[in-house]
Protein backbone atom coordinates (compact mmCIF):
# COMPACT_ATOMS: atom_id res chain seq x y z
CA UNK A 1 0.00 0.00 0.00
CA UNK A 2 2.33 2.58 -1.45
CA UNK A 3 1.27 6.08 -0.26
CA UNK A 4 2.79 9.35 -1.12
CA UNK A 5 4.22 11.44 1.19
CA UNK A 6 1.97 14.00 1.77
CA UNK A 7 -0.25 11.23 2.39
CA UNK A 8 1.37 10.26 5.31
CA UNK A 9 1.50 10.98 9.24
CA UNK A 10 4.24 13.38 10.53
CA UNK A 11 6.20 13.41 13.72
CA UNK A 12 2.98 15.49 15.46
CA UNK A 13 0.29 13.99 13.85
CA UNK A 14 1.90 10.48 14.95
CA UNK A 15 2.21 11.69 18.60
CA UNK A 16 -2.02 12.48 18.56
CA UNK A 17 -2.42 9.30 17.34
CA UNK A 18 -0.56 7.03 19.45
CA UNK A 19 -1.74 9.33 22.65
CA UNK A 20 -5.10 8.51 21.87
CA UNK A 21 -4.64 4.96 21.10
CA UNK A 22 -3.07 4.77 24.56
CA UNK A 23 -4.04 7.15 26.33
CA UNK A 24 -6.68 9.95 25.71
CA UNK A 25 -6.49 11.57 29.06
CA UNK A 26 -7.60 10.27 32.21
CA UNK A 27 -11.14 9.19 31.14
CA UNK A 28 -11.88 5.58 31.75
CA UNK A 29 -9.16 5.38 35.33
CA UNK A 30 -12.69 6.12 37.57
CA UNK A 31 -13.35 2.95 38.47
CA UNK A 32 -9.76 2.31 39.48
CA UNK A 33 -10.22 4.46 42.71
CA UNK A 34 -13.41 2.43 43.31
CA UNK A 35 -11.73 -0.65 43.07
CA UNK A 36 -8.72 0.02 44.89
CA UNK A 37 -9.00 2.79 46.99
CA UNK A 38 -7.20 6.53 46.38
CA UNK A 39 -3.60 5.27 47.91
CA UNK A 40 -3.12 1.88 45.94
CA UNK A 41 -4.62 3.55 43.00
CA UNK A 42 -1.90 6.46 42.65
CA UNK A 43 0.48 4.22 43.45
CA UNK A 44 -0.62 1.72 40.80
CA UNK A 45 -0.73 4.56 38.40
CA UNK A 46 3.27 5.30 39.03
CA UNK A 47 4.38 2.41 39.24
CA UNK A 48 2.65 0.13 36.03
CA UNK A 49 4.51 1.98 33.32
CA UNK A 50 7.61 1.26 34.89
CA UNK A 51 6.74 -2.81 34.79
CA UNK A 52 3.86 -2.71 31.91
CA UNK A 53 4.34 0.21 29.81
CA UNK A 54 8.20 1.27 29.70
CA UNK A 55 9.14 -2.20 28.75
CA UNK A 56 5.99 -2.82 26.04
CA UNK A 57 7.18 1.01 24.47
CA UNK A 58 11.01 -0.35 24.54
CA UNK A 59 9.88 -3.27 23.12
CA UNK A 60 8.19 -1.55 19.96
CA UNK A 61 11.16 1.06 19.72
CA UNK A 62 13.43 -1.25 18.79
CA UNK A 63 11.10 -3.65 15.97
CA UNK A 64 9.22 -0.84 14.95
CA UNK A 65 12.30 1.01 13.93
CA UNK A 66 14.29 -1.84 12.32
CA UNK A 67 10.99 -3.52 10.90
CA UNK A 68 8.43 -0.80 9.54
CA UNK A 69 5.77 -2.88 7.59
CA UNK A 70 2.48 -2.78 7.64
CA UNK A 71 0.73 -5.14 9.52
CA UNK A 72 3.29 -4.12 12.51
CA UNK A 73 3.92 -7.34 15.44
CA UNK A 74 1.97 -9.95 12.82
CA UNK A 75 5.26 -9.49 10.59
CA UNK A 76 8.06 -9.42 13.51
CA UNK A 77 6.42 -12.82 14.73
CA UNK A 78 6.14 -14.44 11.63
CA UNK A 79 9.85 -13.05 10.62
CA UNK A 80 11.09 -14.30 14.02
CA UNK A 81 9.04 -17.30 14.67
CA UNK A 82 7.41 -18.84 11.40
CA UNK A 83 3.78 -18.91 9.54
CA UNK A 84 2.60 -20.70 12.10
CA UNK A 85 3.12 -18.43 15.73
CA UNK A 86 3.02 -15.21 12.94
CA UNK A 87 -0.55 -16.53 12.40
CA UNK A 88 -1.42 -16.93 15.98
CA UNK A 89 -0.60 -13.75 17.11
CA UNK A 90 -2.05 -11.92 14.10
CA UNK A 91 -5.36 -13.53 14.96
CA UNK A 92 -4.81 -13.32 18.82
CA UNK A 93 -4.37 -9.70 18.16
CA UNK A 94 -7.49 -9.16 16.08
CA UNK A 95 -9.81 -10.71 18.20
CA UNK A 96 -8.56 -9.02 20.99
CA UNK A 97 -8.80 -5.58 18.90
CA UNK A 98 -12.22 -6.47 18.48
CA UNK A 99 -12.95 -6.65 22.15
CA UNK A 100 -11.27 -3.62 22.67
CA UNK A 101 -12.70 -1.55 19.98
CA UNK A 102 -16.28 -2.12 22.06
CA UNK A 103 -14.84 -0.21 25.11
CA UNK A 104 -14.88 3.37 23.63
CA UNK A 105 -18.16 3.14 22.79
CA UNK A 106 -19.56 1.61 26.33
CA UNK A 107 -16.96 4.53 27.86
CA UNK A 108 -18.98 6.93 25.27
CA UNK A 109 -22.49 6.11 26.53
CA UNK A 110 -21.73 6.45 29.78
CA UNK A 111 -20.54 9.98 29.52
CA UNK A 112 -23.17 10.85 27.31
CA UNK A 113 -25.77 9.93 30.16
CA UNK A 114 -24.74 12.92 32.17
CA UNK A 115 -26.97 14.21 29.08
CA UNK A 116 -29.13 11.76 28.96
CA UNK A 117 -29.82 10.22 32.49
CA UNK A 118 -32.22 7.44 31.20
CA UNK A 119 -28.90 5.89 29.48
CA UNK A 120 -27.42 5.75 33.05
CA UNK A 121 -27.65 2.21 34.87
CA UNK A 122 -28.00 1.71 38.16
CA UNK A 123 -25.13 1.57 40.61
CA UNK A 124 -25.10 -2.24 40.64
CA UNK A 125 -25.01 -1.81 36.84
CA UNK A 126 -28.50 -3.34 36.44
CA UNK A 127 -31.02 -1.32 34.08
CA UNK A 128 -34.13 -2.33 31.81
CA UNK A 129 -34.35 -3.92 28.17
CA UNK A 130 -35.52 0.13 27.00
CA UNK A 131 -31.85 1.19 28.90
CA UNK A 132 -29.43 -1.67 26.82
CA UNK A 133 -31.18 -1.25 23.23
CA UNK A 134 -30.98 2.42 23.56
CA UNK A 135 -27.17 2.48 24.89
CA UNK A 136 -26.38 -0.20 22.48
CA UNK A 137 -28.11 2.33 19.21
CA UNK A 138 -25.61 5.36 20.54
CA UNK A 139 -22.96 2.71 20.71
CA UNK A 140 -23.68 2.03 17.00
CA UNK A 141 -23.69 5.31 16.06
CA UNK A 142 -20.07 6.48 17.67
CA UNK A 143 -18.67 3.59 15.86
CA UNK A 144 -20.51 4.67 12.55
CA UNK A 145 -19.02 8.16 12.13
CA UNK A 146 -15.69 6.84 13.40
CA UNK A 147 -16.04 4.55 10.08
CA UNK A 148 -16.65 7.66 8.03
CA UNK A 149 -13.49 9.62 9.17
CA UNK A 150 -11.25 6.19 8.98
CA UNK A 151 -12.31 5.78 5.35
CA UNK A 152 -10.48 9.25 4.72
CA UNK A 153 -7.20 7.34 5.83
CA UNK A 154 -4.45 7.59 8.31
CA UNK A 155 -3.48 11.19 7.60
CA UNK A 156 -7.14 12.74 8.63
CA UNK A 157 -6.77 9.87 11.38
CA UNK A 158 -4.11 11.51 12.86
CA UNK A 159 -4.75 15.48 12.28
CA UNK A 160 -7.86 14.81 14.18
CA UNK A 161 -6.00 13.32 16.58
CA UNK A 162 -3.86 16.31 17.21
CA UNK A 163 -6.20 18.62 17.65
CA UNK A 164 -8.25 16.66 20.21
CA UNK A 165 -5.19 16.20 22.27
CA UNK A 166 -5.30 19.90 22.83
CA UNK A 167 -9.18 19.96 23.48
CA UNK A 168 -8.89 17.46 25.93
CA UNK A 169 -5.91 18.64 28.10
CA UNK A 170 -8.09 21.76 28.91
CA UNK A 171 -11.26 20.25 30.81
CA UNK A 172 -8.52 18.55 33.06
CA UNK A 173 -6.38 21.87 33.58
CA UNK A 174 -10.10 23.07 34.78
CA UNK A 175 -10.48 20.55 37.19
CA UNK A 176 -6.79 21.00 38.31
CA UNK A 177 -6.68 24.48 38.97
CA UNK A 178 -10.74 23.78 40.03
CA UNK A 179 -9.09 21.33 42.95
CA UNK A 180 -6.32 23.81 44.10
CA UNK A 181 -8.92 26.69 45.04
CA UNK A 182 -9.91 24.97 47.71
CA UNK A 183 -7.36 25.62 50.34
CA UNK A 184 -5.20 22.39 51.37
CA UNK A 185 -6.11 20.10 48.08
CA UNK A 186 -2.76 18.72 48.28
CA UNK A 187 -2.59 17.71 51.78
CA UNK A 188 -5.88 16.05 51.53
CA UNK A 189 -4.83 13.97 48.81
CA UNK A 190 -2.04 12.78 50.45
CA UNK A 191 -3.99 12.05 53.96
CA UNK A 192 -6.68 10.09 51.71
CA UNK A 193 -3.63 7.88 49.76
CA UNK A 194 -1.23 7.29 52.99
CA UNK A 195 -4.69 6.12 54.86
CA UNK A 196 -5.56 3.96 52.37
CA UNK A 197 -2.45 2.16 51.89
CA UNK A 198 -2.45 0.78 55.32
CA UNK A 199 -5.29 -1.56 53.89
CA UNK A 200 -5.44 -3.90 51.77
CA UNK A 201 -7.71 -4.14 48.72
CA UNK A 202 -10.51 -6.78 48.32
CA UNK A 203 -9.92 -9.51 46.49
CA UNK A 204 -13.47 -9.58 44.38
CA UNK A 205 -12.30 -5.29 43.64
CA UNK A 206 -8.88 -5.82 42.64
CA UNK A 207 -9.39 -7.60 39.85
CA UNK A 208 -11.15 -4.54 38.50
CA UNK A 209 -8.44 -2.55 39.43
CA UNK A 210 -5.98 -4.25 37.83
CA UNK A 211 -7.44 -4.70 34.59
CA UNK A 212 -8.80 -1.47 34.58
CA UNK A 213 -4.92 0.27 35.09
CA UNK A 214 -3.13 -2.49 32.80
CA UNK A 215 -6.29 -2.25 29.72
CA UNK A 216 -5.38 2.05 30.25
CA UNK A 217 -1.60 1.73 29.66
CA UNK A 218 -1.66 -0.38 27.26
CA UNK A 219 -1.37 -0.55 23.31
CA UNK A 220 1.86 0.79 22.50
CA UNK A 221 2.17 -2.23 20.26
CA UNK A 222 -0.69 -1.18 18.28
CA UNK A 223 0.97 1.67 17.10
CA UNK A 224 3.09 -0.57 14.63
CA UNK A 225 0.40 -1.64 12.27
CA UNK A 226 0.31 1.40 10.40
CA UNK A 227 4.15 1.73 9.66
CA UNK A 228 3.45 2.00 6.02
CA UNK A 229 1.46 5.02 6.40
CA UNK A 230 4.33 6.88 8.63
CA UNK A 231 6.96 9.26 7.01
CA UNK A 232 10.76 8.21 8.35
CA UNK A 233 9.09 5.61 10.62
CA UNK A 234 12.60 4.78 11.89
CA UNK A 235 12.94 8.60 13.05
CA UNK A 236 9.58 8.97 13.91
CA UNK A 237 8.51 6.13 15.84
CA UNK A 238 10.93 6.13 18.79
CA UNK A 239 10.63 9.97 19.47
CA UNK A 240 6.63 9.71 18.98
CA UNK A 241 6.60 6.64 21.39
CA UNK A 242 8.72 8.87 24.34
CA UNK A 243 6.12 12.08 24.04
CA UNK A 244 3.33 9.97 24.43
CA UNK A 245 4.68 7.71 27.27
CA UNK A 246 5.12 11.33 29.21
CA UNK A 247 1.89 12.53 28.45
CA UNK A 248 0.02 9.07 29.11
CA UNK A 249 1.55 9.14 32.62
CA UNK A 250 1.07 13.22 33.25
CA UNK A 251 -2.49 12.57 32.03
CA UNK A 252 -3.72 10.46 34.29
CA UNK A 253 -1.41 11.32 37.45
CA UNK A 254 -2.02 14.49 37.96
CA UNK A 255 -5.98 14.44 37.70
CA UNK A 256 -6.26 12.09 39.97
CA UNK A 257 -4.13 13.33 42.60
CA UNK A 258 -6.20 16.29 42.53
CA UNK A 259 -9.54 14.98 41.87
CA UNK A 260 -9.01 12.77 45.34
CA UNK A 261 -8.72 16.35 47.11
CA UNK A 262 -12.23 16.53 46.23
CA UNK A 263 -13.93 13.00 46.96
CA UNK A 264 -12.95 9.90 47.76
CA UNK A 265 -16.29 8.62 47.72
CA UNK A 266 -16.18 4.94 45.62
CA UNK A 267 -19.40 5.72 44.15
CA UNK A 268 -18.63 9.10 42.50
CA UNK A 269 -15.40 6.81 41.32
CA UNK A 270 -17.15 4.40 39.35
CA UNK A 271 -17.96 3.31 35.66
CA UNK A 272 -21.10 5.21 35.85
CA UNK A 273 -20.14 8.46 37.75
CA UNK A 274 -17.33 9.63 37.35
CA UNK A 275 -15.48 12.94 36.04
CA UNK A 276 -18.49 14.98 35.27
CA UNK A 277 -20.09 14.32 39.02
CA UNK A 278 -16.22 14.92 40.83
CA UNK A 279 -16.24 18.12 38.53
CA UNK A 280 -19.63 18.86 39.59
CA UNK A 281 -18.54 18.95 43.11
CA UNK A 282 -15.48 21.99 41.99
CA UNK A 283 -17.63 24.16 39.83
CA UNK A 284 -21.39 23.00 39.61
CA UNK A 285 -23.27 21.25 37.50
CA UNK A 286 -22.46 22.91 34.23
CA UNK A 287 -18.75 22.44 34.72
CA UNK A 288 -19.66 18.68 35.35
CA UNK A 289 -21.27 19.06 31.55
CA UNK A 290 -18.66 20.47 30.34
CA UNK A 291 -16.07 17.69 31.37
CA UNK A 292 -18.83 15.13 30.26
CA UNK A 293 -18.44 16.77 27.11
CA UNK A 294 -14.62 16.25 26.97
CA UNK A 295 -15.43 13.21 28.08
CA UNK A 296 -17.46 12.05 24.92
CA UNK A 297 -14.68 13.97 22.81
CA UNK A 298 -11.82 11.72 24.29
CA UNK A 299 -13.68 8.48 23.92
CA UNK A 300 -14.61 9.24 20.30
CA UNK A 301 -11.01 10.12 19.53
CA UNK A 302 -9.83 7.01 21.49
CA UNK A 303 -12.25 4.64 19.12
CA UNK A 304 -11.33 6.72 15.76
CA UNK A 305 -7.65 5.86 16.74
CA UNK A 306 -8.31 2.11 17.75
CA UNK A 307 -9.93 1.78 14.66
CA UNK A 308 -6.84 3.04 12.18
CA UNK A 309 -4.28 0.16 14.04
CA UNK A 310 -7.44 -2.84 14.01
CA UNK A 311 -8.23 -2.18 10.48
CA UNK A 312 -5.07 -2.60 9.24
CA UNK A 313 -3.97 -6.11 10.85
CA UNK A 314 -6.47 -8.13 8.65
CA UNK A 315 -5.39 -6.35 5.76
CA UNK A 316 -2.03 -7.52 6.21
CA UNK A 317 -2.26 -11.13 6.75
CA UNK A 318 -4.94 -11.35 3.48
CA UNK A 319 -1.72 -10.12 1.47
CA UNK A 320 -0.17 -13.28 3.40
CA UNK A 321 -3.63 -15.11 1.98
CA UNK A 322 -4.44 -16.32 6.08
CA UNK A 323 -7.34 -14.21 5.35
CA UNK A 324 -10.03 -14.05 2.57
CA UNK A 325 -8.94 -11.92 -0.45
CA UNK A 326 -11.79 -9.32 0.22
CA UNK A 327 -9.51 -7.82 2.94
CA UNK A 328 -6.96 -6.66 0.47
CA UNK A 329 -9.39 -4.28 -1.27
CA UNK A 330 -8.39 -0.37 -0.37
CA UNK A 331 -8.93 2.91 -1.39
CA UNK A 332 -7.01 4.61 -4.53
CA UNK A 333 -6.89 7.68 -2.77
CA UNK A 334 -6.57 7.48 0.80
CA UNK A 335 -5.10 3.73 0.94
CA UNK A 336 -7.60 2.71 3.80
CA UNK A 337 -8.10 -0.92 3.70
CA UNK A 338 -12.40 -0.58 3.02
CA UNK A 339 -13.55 -4.08 4.04
CA UNK A 340 -11.22 -4.21 6.53
CA UNK A 341 -13.01 -1.14 8.19
CA UNK A 342 -16.30 -2.20 7.48
CA UNK A 343 -15.81 -5.91 8.90
CA UNK A 344 -13.80 -4.45 12.03
CA UNK A 345 -17.03 -1.91 12.48
CA UNK A 346 -19.65 -4.57 12.69
CA UNK A 347 -18.10 -6.45 15.12
CA UNK A 348 -17.22 -3.81 17.13
CA UNK A 349 -21.18 -3.27 17.30
CA UNK A 350 -22.01 -6.29 18.44
CA UNK A 351 -19.10 -6.50 21.43
CA UNK A 352 -20.46 -3.27 22.67
CA UNK A 353 -23.39 -4.48 23.82
CA UNK A 354 -21.20 -6.15 27.10
CA UNK A 355 -20.41 -3.80 30.13
CA UNK A 356 -17.12 -2.09 30.97
CA UNK A 357 -16.01 -4.45 33.00
CA UNK A 358 -16.39 -7.77 31.61
CA UNK A 359 -14.75 -6.17 28.07
CA UNK A 360 -11.90 -4.99 29.72
CA UNK A 361 -11.17 -8.55 31.14
CA UNK A 362 -10.89 -10.06 28.53
CA UNK A 363 -8.98 -7.45 26.52
CA UNK A 364 -6.12 -7.45 29.03
CA UNK A 365 -6.27 -11.35 28.92
CA UNK A 366 -5.83 -11.23 25.09
CA UNK A 367 -3.72 -8.54 24.81
CA UNK A 368 -0.68 -10.42 26.79
CA UNK A 369 -0.69 -13.37 24.78
CA UNK A 370 0.06 -11.43 21.97
CA UNK A 371 2.21 -9.64 23.98
CA UNK A 372 4.04 -12.66 24.97
CA UNK A 373 4.71 -13.78 21.52
CA UNK A 374 5.98 -10.08 20.62
CA UNK A 375 8.84 -10.05 23.75
CA UNK A 376 10.06 -13.90 21.98
CA UNK A 377 10.06 -12.17 18.73
CA UNK A 378 12.71 -9.68 20.50
CA UNK A 379 14.92 -11.92 21.51
CA UNK A 380 14.81 -14.59 19.16
CA UNK A 381 15.69 -11.28 16.28
CA UNK A 382 18.32 -10.09 18.16
CA UNK A 383 19.85 -13.60 18.43
CA UNK A 384 19.18 -14.74 14.74
CA UNK A 385 19.05 -12.06 12.86
CA UNK A 386 21.71 -9.33 14.69
CA UNK A 387 22.59 -7.83 11.24
CA UNK A 388 19.51 -5.68 11.09
CA UNK A 389 19.48 -2.27 10.89
CA UNK A 390 18.14 -1.39 14.17
CA UNK A 391 18.00 3.23 14.70
CA UNK A 392 16.67 2.50 17.76
CA UNK A 393 18.19 -0.14 20.13
CA UNK A 394 17.11 -1.53 23.47
CA UNK A 395 19.93 -0.27 25.85
CA UNK A 396 21.17 -2.65 28.37
CA UNK A 397 21.90 -5.97 26.25
CA UNK A 398 20.93 -9.44 27.03
CA UNK A 399 20.10 -8.63 30.97
CA UNK A 400 17.80 -5.63 30.45
CA UNK A 401 15.98 -7.76 27.66
CA UNK A 402 14.95 -10.73 29.81
CA UNK A 403 14.18 -7.83 32.61
CA UNK A 404 11.50 -6.22 30.37
CA UNK A 405 10.41 -9.53 29.05
CA UNK A 406 9.00 -10.64 32.51
CA UNK A 407 8.21 -7.46 33.86
CA UNK A 408 5.01 -7.16 31.81
CA UNK A 409 4.44 -11.07 32.06
CA UNK A 410 4.20 -11.43 35.95
CA UNK A 411 1.52 -8.45 35.28
CA UNK A 412 -0.52 -10.73 33.62
CA UNK A 413 0.59 -13.32 35.55
CA UNK A 414 -0.68 -11.41 39.04
CA UNK A 415 -4.06 -10.38 37.09
CA UNK A 416 -4.93 -14.16 36.43
CA UNK A 417 -4.07 -15.23 39.56
CA UNK A 418 -6.59 -12.19 41.15
CA UNK A 419 -8.96 -13.58 38.82
CA UNK A 420 -9.14 -17.40 40.37
CA UNK A 421 -9.00 -16.47 43.69
CA UNK A 422 -11.34 -13.01 43.71
CA UNK A 423 -14.77 -13.53 41.89
CA UNK A 424 -14.83 -16.88 40.40
CA UNK A 425 -17.51 -15.88 38.00
CA UNK A 426 -15.08 -14.02 36.19
CA UNK A 427 -13.75 -17.87 34.81
CA UNK A 428 -15.90 -17.32 32.00
CA UNK A 429 -14.48 -14.76 30.66
CA UNK A 430 -10.58 -16.89 30.87
CA UNK A 431 -12.96 -19.43 29.03
CA UNK A 432 -13.60 -17.29 26.41
CA UNK A 433 -10.01 -16.31 26.06
CA UNK A 434 -8.79 -19.79 25.66
CA UNK A 435 -11.17 -20.45 23.12
CA UNK A 436 -10.15 -17.43 20.95
CA UNK A 437 -7.04 -18.58 21.67
CA UNK A 438 -7.36 -21.95 20.40
CA UNK A 439 -9.39 -21.34 17.23
CA UNK A 440 -6.29 -19.40 15.63
CA UNK A 441 -4.98 -22.94 15.37
CA UNK A 442 -7.70 -23.69 13.18
CA UNK A 443 -7.25 -20.98 11.22
CA UNK A 444 -4.04 -22.13 10.59
CA UNK A 445 -5.13 -25.17 9.51
CA UNK A 446 -7.95 -24.11 7.15
CA UNK A 447 -6.23 -21.53 5.08
CA UNK A 448 -2.86 -23.34 5.55
CA UNK A 449 -3.47 -25.14 1.37
CA UNK A 450 -4.40 -21.18 0.09
CA UNK A 451 -1.46 -19.86 1.71
CA UNK A 452 1.23 -22.48 0.26
CA UNK A 453 -0.94 -22.54 -3.10
CA UNK A 454 -0.29 -18.87 -3.92
CA UNK A 455 2.22 -16.15 -3.20
CA UNK A 456 2.24 -13.36 -0.82
CA UNK A 457 1.35 -10.58 -2.32
CA UNK A 458 3.11 -7.99 0.14
CA UNK A 459 5.69 -6.93 -2.61
CA UNK A 460 2.42 -6.33 -5.09
CA UNK A 461 0.41 -3.27 -5.65
CA UNK A 462 -3.29 -4.33 -5.02
CA UNK A 463 -4.48 -0.71 -4.35
CA UNK A 464 -7.54 -0.51 -5.69
CA UNK A 465 -11.54 0.91 -4.84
Amino acid sequence: MALPLNRRLNLIPLIGVIFFIVCGGAYGVEPLVGAVGPGWAILLVLVTPIFWSLPIALMVAELSSSIPAEGGYYIWVRQALGDFWGVQGGWWAICYMMVDLAVYPVLFVNYFAAFVPSLRFAEDGSGSLRTFLFRWLVACAVIALAFLINWRGARAVGHSSAVNLLLVLLPFIAIVLGALYFRGAIGRSVSAALTDLAHKPERGLLTLGLSTILWNYMGWDDVSTFAGEVNNPQRNYPRAIAAAMLLTIGFYSIPLFFGLSVTIDPELWSETRGWPDIAALIGGPKFGLVIAAGALLSTWALFNGQLLYVSRLPYAMALDNWLPASFRVVSVRTGAPIVSVIVVCCVASLCSALSFGKLIVIDVLLYSSVLLLEFISLLVLRLKQPQIPRPFRVPGGWIVLIAITLAPMSCAAVLLVTIFAGDPSQSYQVAGVIIAILSGILLYVIRRKKRLAEPSLRQLDVVRE
